[in-house]
């Protein structure tokens, strides 16, 4: 069966605002499931378990909230994909700020591993149809603090796949592409894992002012379909060869899933809405699943607060209704 759905940021990024981990939102997950999806990522920070780089010790009170994420989302007969998106030594976003350097240091890797074994443990008991690893997200190079090779990238999945395999040979494993998610990996195609992608291209048009993007800034407002930046034009042929590398990872055997896909909200809706279209289009046509960042927020389809978008009030939500009805349009059963 082929996954649709969200990411939810429960557990997503520790800091002062998010000193402890959110329970699961039961209306967020009802409409979820009723609208017809069937899919959750749950992207986390591996410190909200760990303390002063103990990596070792994760903290029990911690993993019950994990518990309580797959047991819940279960019950709404969704999937969990439980991802690490800051892992011990690696996260694509703000990585300098970590003690070691997980595709160098032993001392994260032996953490990294330790934690998917535990999680292997843990849920060996949970079918893979309803919960899969995703191991880490969006790995890349990030010198001069945290340089990491093509070689060095694949020895440690390969290992980290190895480890869950030990304790749980059936469970759905994950794997991201390189480069932030978005560049193919076909050295990894004999793993047996799902390889996941992104929906972020153009990338003027998914983060145009996008704070915290470098250089989003200076984006110029995008046309699409058009020009999108001096020289470069995007339209649905561009976005669908921009999925070439995937499609021959995928004949070899691959399953592929976009695990992130989403539009900045300082883009007016049309834009945006034209953009969704386009995308949704083309992974129907791959027969790919796909999984939306985020469900409610700047990236979602409650109140993400794009430019000039029509709001519905339904189920309980101020929802993008033609937003929500592209995202289902891709949908196979």
């Amino acid at each position: 069966m082929k996954k649709y759905g969200f990411n939810f940021l429960w557990m997503y990024a520790k800091n002062q605002w998010n000193p402890e981990p959110k329970e699961p939102d039961l209306r967020e997950l009802e409409f979820v499931a009723s609208e017809g999806f069937n899919f959750v990522r749950i992207p986390t920070d591996y410190r909200f378990w760990t303390h002063d780089y103990d990596y070792l010790n994760p903290d029990e009170r911690i993993l019950e909230y994990i518990d309580r994420y797959i047991e819940t989302c279960n019950s709404f007969g969704l999937h969990v994909s439980f991802n690490i998106h800051r892992a011990p030594g690696y996260c694509i976003n703000r990585p300098h700020i970590e003690k070691h350097n997980l595709w160098r240091d032993a001392e994260a890797q032996e953490g990294f591993y330790f934690i998917w074994r535990t999680l292997a443990e843990r849920y060996k008991g949970i079918t893979g149809e309803k919960l899969s690893f995703d191991l880490v997200n969006e790995p890349s190079n990030q010198p001069p603090t945290h340089p990491c090779t093509r070689d060095d990238h694949e020895k440690v999945i390969r290992a980290a796949i190895a480890e869950i395999r030990k304790v749980d040979p059936d469970r759905p494993i994950v794997i991201n592409g390189f480069d932030g998610g978005g560049t193919a990996i076909p050295e990894l195609a004999d793993t047996g894992a799902i390889h996941s992608g992104r929906g972020y291209y153009p990338f003027q048009v998914t983060h145009y002012k996008a704070e915290w993007a470098r250089g989003a800034d200076k984006f110029e407002m995008p046309e699409y379909p058009g020009r999108v930046a001096p020289g470069e034009y995007a339209d649905r042929e561009t976005i669908r060869r921009y999925y070439d590398p995937w499609r021959e990872v995928e004949k070899k055997g691959v399953e592929i899933h976009i695990g992130e896909f989403g539009c900045y909200n300082k883009l007016p809706n049309d834009i945006a809405l034209r953009w969704y279209a386009d995308l949704i289009s083309v992974l129907a046509d791959f027969g790919w699943g796909y999984s939306m960042w985020n469900f409610k927020g700047a990236f979602g389809i409650i109140e993400h607060g794009r430019p000039d978008t029509k709001y519905e009030q339904y189920k309980g939500f101020n929802v993008d209704r033609e937003l929500l009805e592209i995202i289902k349009s891709g949908m196979q059963k």
